[in-house]
This record gives C-alpha cells, sequence and structure tokens, in this order.
C-alpha cells in the first residue's frame, strides 16, 4: 500500500491544517479520499453565501476538479456524507445530487449539524472514489 497527501493547486490551499486528498494505492485500485468540501473558490472566497443551491454546486464543482487531478470523475465516487445547517433544505440538495448522478448513484448519508467550521457555510461534502490502478 502507498499513501500520498495532496493538495492540489485547483483546490483552496488549506494552510498545512490538512490534506485536500489523500491517495491510497491498493493492488489494482486507488482509492481518493478528499476532504470535506465546502462552497468556496479556489481562493478560498465564499460562494453563495445564504443559498444552499449554490454552495452545493460550487462543492461538486469543487470536487470534480480535485478528481479530475487524478484521473478521476463523479462517477467514480462510491461514497459521500453530506453535512447541512438545515434539514429544511434537504430537496434541495437532493435535486443536485439527483442531477449529477441521475444513474449508480454513490452510497451516501445525510446529517444535518448545528454549524460547520465558519457561520457562512451551509453546507459540506466529502467524499471517496475509487479507480483502476494506472
Amino acid at each position: 500500500m502507498q499513501k500520498t497527501h495532496l493538495n492540489p493547486s485547483v483546490a483552496s490551499d488549506p494552510g498545512g491544517m490538512y490534506s485536500q486528498l489523500v491517495k491510497v494505492d491498493v493492488g489494482d485500485a486507488t482509492f481518493l479520499y478528499l476532504a470535506g468540501q465546502v462552497g468556496e473558490d479556489i481562493n478560498g472566497n465564499v460562494v453563495g453565501e445564504g443559498d444552499m443551491a449554490v454552495q452545493a454546486e460550487q462543492i461538486y464543482k469543487n470536487i470534480a476538479a480535485i478528481l479530475a487531478t487524478e484521473g478521476a470523475g463523479l462517477s467514480d465516487i462510491v461514497r459521500a456524507t453530506t453535512y447541512i445547517t438545515d434539514m429544511s433544505q434537504r430537496s434541495v440538495v437532493s435535486a443536485i445530487r439527483r442531477k449529477l448522478f441521475p444513474v449508480n448513484p454513490p452510497a451516501t448519508a445525510l446529517v444535518g449539524v448545528n454549524a460547520l467550521a465558519g457561520d457562512e457555510w451551509l453546507i459540506e461534502v466529502e467524499v471517496t472514489a475509487v479507480i483502476a490502478k494506472k
């Protein structure tokens, strides 16, 4: 097994607090563990403050960009955990996920939380993807 901690340039810099991506090569598979993504752009600026849908869309753009650095895409996601601060917005999040994963969606969990790391964030998504080893 080989484990590599990465902070791709397509994602905001976590400043040494955590790795945006941990890549684990095991046998013929590569597992990609992404840190929780929030509604921010590459420079760490909040996107969609107060708007769950805009933040969710930005999060999945960030996830897609990080996965692409390893030759993966959204269809390679096998597990997603979504944390939201307002369960009344569940249908908003579900609609976006249905659009992104029209067939064979990943295993998921949706968790209602009181707060995320920043008050401006309404949603956070962490994913695991698996691809065939290159």
